[in-house]
């Protein structure tokens, strides 16, 4: 690439900024949406390729998060860019950083309490932490909180709902 592309170390540092847009608290790199970035010919000039990987294959947020990273990355002089989406291997809870966690827990939605899931919902996810209080005095809702990523919760201890990242 000429020398005048940005690094791809520069790429992720403004990809961190894109927000996603069901939860505007986490990027989608500490989401683990975005998997890879690869500078390519293209006709002579730069192309930019972003491969990313949704959160769930039907995730209706997946149009507006390509529509932001290239957004993004067309502010800062980028206009050759190609997303490709990879189902596989399918996003898991494993790809959070651990910044994300926090940022999720800070907003009020407990993340994910363990890797390598495996087994039913229910076995998965017993004595979910409170992201208020801190209690595992909690209990389940609904399966499904307000996006499909996340279930709904009750803590018992305050009293106060919650979503829960579900672990997958």
């Amino acid at each position: 690439m000429p020398a005048t592309s940005p690094t791809l170390d520069q790429i992720w540092n403004w990809l961190a900024a894109v927000v996603d847009p069901e939860i505007p608290v986490i990027s989608v790199v500490d989401l683990g949406i975005v998997r890879k970035l690869n500078w390519c010919e293209d006709q002579g000039e730069p192309k930019l390729i972003v491969t990313i990987t949704p959160t769930y294959s039907g995730c209706p947020a997946t149009a507006v998060i390509k529509r932001d990273i290239v957004t993004a990355l067309g502010e800062r002089g980028i206009t050759n860019v190609q997303i490709e989406t990879r189902l596989a291997p399918a996003w898991t809870t494993d790809w959070l950083s651990e910044q994300g966690k926090r940022c999720l827990r800070e907003y009020g939605i407990a993340p994910p309490q363990r890797s390598g899931c495996s087994g039913s919902y229910a076995e998965n996810e017993a004595a979910i932490e409170c992201p208020r209080c801190g209690s595992k005095n909690t209990r389940v809702v609904s399966q499904f909180g307000s996006t499909p990523c996340k279930a709904f919760y009750v803590c018992d201890a305050c009293r106060e709902p919650f979503d829960y990242f579900k672990c997958h």
